[in-house]
């Protein structure tokens, strides 16, 4: 075992002393922390040295991977635009299609030798001849964004830096667009380089420096401004929103206005997505006064909340997206986590239900307000992506696109099963195996989850997992609370002061799978990233018994300093702040850092971060190794994947990915046993 310096600080929460010995690690620039992380990676690759099953797998990997994979069309004008992967291209590819003719219009596999720099999004001008796209490098939130000429196949001058989680809203005479950016590096301290978001205009051809200040609010330097220009071309609006709360607010303005922005919804008190408007009359999905979402028109003009219209109420299902498409309300519903459309009237009167011959996810779905076809993308745990066309006119789904796989994945099944979790919750799970697999407590399994921030993890396709059924596996993914499968209040019910639940149901998973018979404790592993990474990290300090390895990615592990590194301020509305005398116990209860006890023997885990990760920094991940090392029971395997040229996971390369989860399995073909 390696032995890690310890310090000396101990800080005061609220009256509890708080020991954080490995604090100098979470400098990434230190000779110390350099030399403790090469240490590790000579560890890590000593002991993938020692597993026999690597090469194999990714060989394997590499074949299941090489399918083609499409993407949603956009239509613009006359045009269609759309993503393809042709397999093994490290990122996908922009083409346009016209009439018959395919032409490629932006290859980010010709931006890096090694695939590291992807394409993250894309704007089009409203008449189709201007493209703006944003790249990331190395996996960053930071992007830049570039002009292309749709004519040409060239980009102009206008490059545009400074940029995270920004939408491109181009104006109606196609001489520029709105986006919005953080300060340039320099003018503001370190801490503050992700706050003081301003709205921009930036007219084509000229310099960033040149454009204009469309919108600012230093007053509160933690807010974020996503510009839109409504459907009618009317109007700026913009969506602000408070880090990850899903509760925001909306400003608006005519587009070629000077005049403040009036803010029409400002209290916060619920989410507010735009979906279209008809002159003064805005329609929102929202879910204020219902928790499962609604449809709602307000008239700008008589703004007041006693003259709102309810269009659709809320359904028995959650309301996921909604698309306003040849004068119809477009809406996709989650009917215990897997999605269906259903169509309503503008004025919100039912009409059909589109008949989707999946069980499955909705990957995108785009149309245009006055146009008579929709195209949307649905995927499973068998199936890739495969892209629908809808003709509203004849009534027909036709498909658009779909793959070809190098596996039969007929010879495999998904069943759909209910657990009760410890307080009496019931909550659904997606098990997917060989078919006529016997459950005899040996099979090898993955539970995998995420359980934050309102996202739900409905089914969807993965190359790699194919490679773990084939091998006998089995694959299961519980839907807990904290996500949004069943709206707001499933949501509320695994944040803040509530989080322990979706702990408790991750367990709660792992023990139905145990008492069923699926397996075994030795060949149970748990699998999860970000979120998902603190979920797996917290219950195998919770439960080490309970558990025969874990893999734990870009981990979110100190739940008492999260807050200050990169953007972590943002994930404040989902987790509590330490800070706050409140919010300490939960989180200092269920931190993983902080609750790993003295010589307990715990699951074999693989810890995998990336030196470029700029949202949940590598930290997180070292300080828990240092920790385990430190307190664990000798016996432990605790492994450090650190790896190089990369991030979070935005964007990542095919090569990485397959690299990836070639040493995951190696990993848990060694471990479980």
């Amino acid at each position: 075992m390696i032995s890690t310096k310890k310090g000396e600080i101990v800080e005061d929460f609220h009256g509890t002393a708080v020991a954080d010995p490995y604090r100098w690690l979470e400098d990434p620039q230190s000779e110390e922390t350099i030399a403790w992380g090469a240490e590790m990676a000579k560890q890590c690759d000593a002991y993938f040295a020692q597993t026999s099953t690597r090469e194999k797998d990714k060989k394997r990997l590499a074949e299941l991977w090489d399918y083609p994979k499409f993407f949603v069309p956009q239509q613009v004008n006359d045009r269609l635009f759309y993503q393809k992967n042709d397999g093994l291209q490290n990122q996908a590819v922009l083409y346009m299609k016209d009439g018959e003719n395919e032409s490629v219009l932006i290859d980010p596999n010709t931006l890096s030798d090694d695939g590291t720099v992807a394409m993250t999004r894309y704007s089009f001008s409203g008449d189709g001849r201007y493209v703006a796209y944003a790249t990331s490098t190395h996996g960053s939130d930071w992007q830049e964004i570039r002009v292309r000429d749709v004519v040409t196949g060239e980009d102009k001058e206008d490059h545009i830096q400074h940029v995270k989680f920004t939408a491109v809203a181009w104006t109606p005479d196609h001489s520029g667009f709105f986006y919005s950016r953080f300060p340039e590096p320099g003018t503001v301290s370190k801490g503050d380089e992700s706050n003081y978001n301003k709205v921009y205009f930036h007219a084509l051809g000229t310099s960033q420096t040149a454009d204009q200040l469309v919108y600012e609010h230093p007053e509160d330097k933690e807010l974020m401004f996503s510009p839109i220009v409504t459907d009618d071309k009317q109007y700026i609006a913009l969506h602000v929103n408070q880090g990850t709360a899903a509760e925001n607010r909306f400003y608006i303005r005519p587009i070629h206005s000077t005049e403040s922005f009036v803010r029409l919804l400002d209290d916060a008190d619920a989410e507010y997505s735009y979906i279209t408007n008809e002159g003064s009359l805005f329609y929102f999905k929202t879910n204020l006064h219902a928790p499962r979402g609604r449809i709602i028109a307000i008239d700008i003009d008589q703004p007041e909340r006693v003259q709102w219209q309810e269009i659709v109420p809320e359904q028995e299902d959650a309301m996921q997206a909604v698309k306003y498409v040849n004068g119809q309300f477009m809406v996709a519903l989650l009917h215990d986590a897997h999605h269906q459309i259903h169509l309503f009237r503008k004025s919100g009167e039912f009409d059909k239900q589109i008949d989707i011959p999946m069980l499955g996810s909705l990957t995108e779905l785009t149309g245009k307000t006055d146009g008579a076809e929709s195209y949307f993308g649905m995927t499973s745990f068998l199936s890739p992506t495969v892209v629908y066309r809808y003709d509203f006119t004849e009534d027909s789904l036709n498909v658009f696109a779909q793959s070809d796989l190098p596996l039969d994945t007929d010879n495999f099944e998904t069943k759909q099963i209910f657990f009760t979790s410890k307080d009496g919750t019931q909550v659904p799970m997606f098990i997917t195996h060989k078919k006529g697999l016997e459950y005899n407590g040996e099979n090898p399994t993955i539970l995998y989850g995420y359980g934050g921030f309102n996202i739900s993890v409905t089914p969807s396709f993965n190359p790699a997992v194919l490679r773990w059924l084939e091998k006998g596996g089995i694959y299961a993914v519980a839907n807990m609370r904290g996500g949004s499968e069943y709206g707001e209040e499933w949501h509320k019910g695994g944040m803040l002061e509530n989080k322990q639940n979706v702990f408790d149901d991750f367990i709660s998973a792992g023990e139905w799978l145990i008492a069923n018979n699926c397996t075994r404790k030795g060949k149970l592993s748990i699998m999860g990233g970000s979120n998902g990474g603190l979920l797996v990290a917290t219950c195998m300090v919770q439960r080490p018994d309970l558990f025969g390895a874990v893999v734990c990615r870009v981990p979110v592990i100190d739940m008492l300093r999260y807050h200050k590194f990169t953007i972590g301020r943002y994930w404040i509305p989902e987790y509590g702040n330490a800070e706050n005398a409140e919010h300490f116990p939960f989180l200092y209860a269920y931190s993983p850092l902080h609750n790993v006890k003295e010589g307990q023997k715990y699951p074999p885990i693989l810890i995998a971060t990336a030196e470029s990760d700029d949202r949940v920094v590598p930290a997180h991940a070292k300080k828990f190794v240092a920790t385990l090392l430190e307190k664990a029971d000798k016996d432990s395997t605790v492994i450090l994947r650190l790896e190089a040229k990369a991030g979070h996971g935005l964007g990542k390369p095919t090569s990485k990915l397959i690299e990836e989860w070639a040493d995951s399995y190696a990993f848990l073909d060694k471990e479980l046993v």
